[in-house]
């Protein structure tokens, strides 16, 4: 019997995998070796002359500028399991058949997105996007063609598998193996076929199988099973965890934080409780809610390392009140300033909630309001009608990467917990992370997020942004920027011209106002100017709309990033 089958293939993935984790670039030629050979070889390796089985020396002698990395299968299926969740964003479960290979079952999935092409086409798209790596995608019936039709993105027509097979070379079996182990046992069999003069898997496949398992065991009858285009069993689907969820319908509906956090402590209680039940833990915390108007309110927080130990009911509860804090407490006060601004009572209203919620406590329940602040129905922002709690990323209780000597790791956990407990007196936004997101220069790459959030940055980083500057990042960025002066070697000062870019080389670099630092910083080296213009259509005053930046080094060691606008010169940031 066989079954359709779809593989899907990234090249090399060994190789991928360790230039991804040593952040190695990909135009370098790379291998892999285990001490004593080479274990896989990049294209760009191959196309210079290196070949997998080659000693260190022997490859470094065909390629002088090949970069090799060790071996590591943990690391290998570590990797590759962002391919596979992307995968599965396509298709409900696969089969993972060893790090860089996938197979599933393509009836099914071909019928749901119209044909086997559309399928792969899907599929390669959806690696692309959720873990940025390029596949290939194979269509065939029985598992060694289709593993062949994934090396040349190929679809072999139904009932075509043996033709397609048949004037392979009898080493392509090799592809099929899972383990190292297997296809040392599967290279000795081929070799023993060719002795036997028989050189194409057509050649195998026409013997009789009583035959073939009398004098080559079960591995024979494997062996001929697969090139006549057949399966030993249809592929078995590996199924992700399913999110834990509970919710409330909220009857009355409710507006007030404190009440609606009371209904968040009952479903938190009831998720830890879910957890422990299926001995697993999430990486991920969605609080979401409905409002009385419809409108569906989603938030996704991370949680933290240790399991249950750390994902306890109160830290659940904490997340909900801070989200509910956002979307009543602080949504109230934007209305209040809307009103604010014709009503001097309003006013009075809306700075005292301002306060309450800037302090973290309700505004609803602040002493210095009404019970009322905003009589009018109409004036709070939302009312809640129902409220949901869904655990997302659930793994194995004890699924987390360990220590380098095993163990979670107790100071992350413990400087976590620290984290929280300031983020519950500060407010859920009082504590902000920096991360990074798409922009030209170093001020626009800053995004700041409340502590925990999970939120995607408004610029993304994988965008090409023209006029970036270069690499190396500076380490701190100023905030606000401090004014200099910049000054040639015969004290003119340098200027920006919007015709010919900079006009002068930078000689002398003085901090103002001048009280700050009287003595000027003589200028080791520079490099740039980078022009950017951008934002034309806003006021001068507000953002100019050409720049240029410099980075400078000084005669002590130390390095800066200057910007020149309309404005004059500052210091934008230091480097390390």
């Amino acid at each position: 019997m066989s079954t359709r089958t779809t593989v899907l293939w990234v090249p090399d993935w060994p190789v991928v995998a360790a230039a991804t984790s040593e952040e190695v670039p990909p135009h370098v030629p790379t291998a892999v070796h285990d001490g004593r050979q080479l274990t896989a070889v990049s294209a760009l390796a191959r196309a210079e002359g290196v070949r997998r089985g080659m000693r260190r020396r022997q490859a470094q002698g065909v390629c002088p500028e090949l970069v090799l990395l060790p071996a590591d299968d943990a690391r290998d299926v570590r990797l590759f399991e962002p391919v596979a969740a992307a995968a599965e964003t396509v298709v409900a479960g696969i089969e993972v058949v060893r790090a860089g290979m996938l197979l599933l079952p393509a009836g099914g999935a071909s019928r749901y997105h119209g044909s086997e092409d559309a399928l792969a086409e899907k599929l390669i798209d959806a690696v692309a996007a959720g873990s940025g790596h390029e596949c290939a995608v194979g269509t065939a019936d029985g598992l060694l063609a289709a593993v062949l039709a994934a090396r040349t993105g190929a679809v072999v027509p139904a009932g075509a598998s043996a033709a397609y097979l048949a004037p392979r070379a009898m080493s392509e079996l090799v592809h099929a193996a899972v383990t190292d182990e297997a296809a040392s046992a599967v290279a000795q069999l081929v070799d023993l076929l060719h002795r036997l003069g028989l050189r194409q898997l057509g050649h195998l496949a026409a013997l009789p199988p009583t035959d073939v398992h009398a004098r080559f065991g079960r591995l024979g009858a494997w062996a001929q099973l697969l090139a006549r285009g057949d399966d030993e069993r249809p592929p078995a689907r590996r199924r992700p965890e399913a999110d834990l969820e509970v919710a409330t319908d909220l009857d009355p509906p409710l507006d007030r934080v404190d009440s609606a956090t009371f209904a968040g402590r009952r479903l938190a209680e009831e998720l830890h409780a879910l957890l422990v039940a299926h001995s697993v833990t999430c990486g991920r915390l969605q609080i979401s809610a409905r409002t009385d108007e419809g409108t569906d309110l989603v938030r996704t927080w991370r949680t933290d390392l240790g399991g249950w130990g750390g994902l306890t009911p109160a830290r659940i509860t904490d997340r909900i009140r801070w989200q509910l804090e956002g979307w009543l407490a602080a949504g109230a006060v934007e209305t209040a300033r809307a009103r604010a601004a014709d009503d001097p009572a309003a006013r009075a209203r809306s700075r005292a909630a301002r306060d309450a919620v800037a302090s973290g406590r309700d505004p609803w329940a602040h002493d210095d309001l009404p019970t009322d602040p905003w009589p009018d129905a109409d004036s709070r922002a939302v009312t809640l009608v129902h409220l949901a709690v869904t655990a997302l990323d659930v793994a194995s209780a004890g699924a987390e990467q360990g220590r380098l000597w095993g163990g979670p790791s107790g100071g992350d956990l413990r400087a976590h917990r620290a984290l929280d407990r300031v983020q519950g007196i500060v407010g859920g936004s009082g504590l902000l992370v920096a991360t990074l997101q798409g922009g030209r220069d170093v001020r626009d790459q800053v995004h700041l997020q409340p502590w925990g959030e999970q939120t995607e940055p408004a610029r993304p980083v994988d965008r090409p942004w023209p006029g970036r500057l270069p690499d190396p990042a500076p380490a701190t960025v100023l905030d606000p920027p401090e004014r200099v002066d910049v000054r040639d070697a015969s004290g003119t000062p340098v200027v920006l011209d919007v015709r010919s870019g900079m006009r002068g080389e930078p000689a002398w670099v003085r901090w103002l106002p001048r009280g700050s630092d009287d003595a000027p910083r003589a200028v080791a080296g520079w490099a740039g100017p980078w022009l950017l213009s951008e934002r034309w259509w806003v006021a001068a005053d507000d953002r100019p709309g050409l720049r240029a930046h410099l980075q400078v080094t000084f005669d002590d060691g130390r390095a800066v990033l200057l910007a020149c606008a309309a404005g004059g010169w500052t210091c934008e940031a230091t480097y390390d």
